[in-house]
């Protein structure tokens, strides 16, 4: 797991290994949704952390200078992802998936402002902790990116409390 003390390319693979754990629990939640509202928010969430992975890799392989470029792709294509960006193994999260086989979209809302919240969390402890300043950069720029998902999925909840 990601600490901080990583070097930026270290930290980047990291960082993305994380977003694709989350994007991958992200559109498998969206094809077990039940509620069509939920399967909507899952598949935008995953959408935005497949952003995220384009994001990290553009800076990656801008930092190799094209020198790595096929060894990540083949890195993407092949690596496996057991931890979504909150720090839960993608196991646990499919685990509380297949115990609670959303109905309705508050409680997948709830379950998405965790799995963002906690993101959030972790991007800010690595911020702060960072010891390569370029890592320190991205990571607070993950941790806006969390953010801006925090605000959406609130604003969300608005919406869906009064139309309850």
């Amino acid at each position: 797991m990601i600490t901080g003390k990583e070097d930026l390319v270290q930290s980047l693979i990291e960082a993305y290994l994380m977003e694709k754990g989350t994007m991958d629990f992200y559109a498998d939640a969206a094809a077990k949704a039940r509620d069509p509202e939920a399967m909507k928010m899952f598949k935008e969430l995953s959408g935005w952390e497949h952003r995220h992975m384009d994001f990290i890799g553009y800076l990656y392989q801008s930092i190799q200078e094209d020198k790595d470029m096929m060894g990540f792709e083949k890195f993407t294509a092949k690596t496996d992802a057991p931890v979504t960006e909150a720090g839960i193994p993608v196991k646990d999260l499919e685990r509380e998936l297949e115990k609670h086989e959303f109905i309705d979209d508050m409680g997948a809302l709830i379950l998405a402002l965790e799995i963002e919240g906690k993101a959030y969390a972790l991007y800010s402890k690595l911020s702060r902790n960072a010891v390569d300043t370029n890592a320190k950069v991205v990571f607070k720029e993950m941790m806006e990116q969390e953010t801006r998902h925090v605000d959406y999925l609130k604003k969300l909840r608005i919406k869906l409390g009064e139309t309850s």
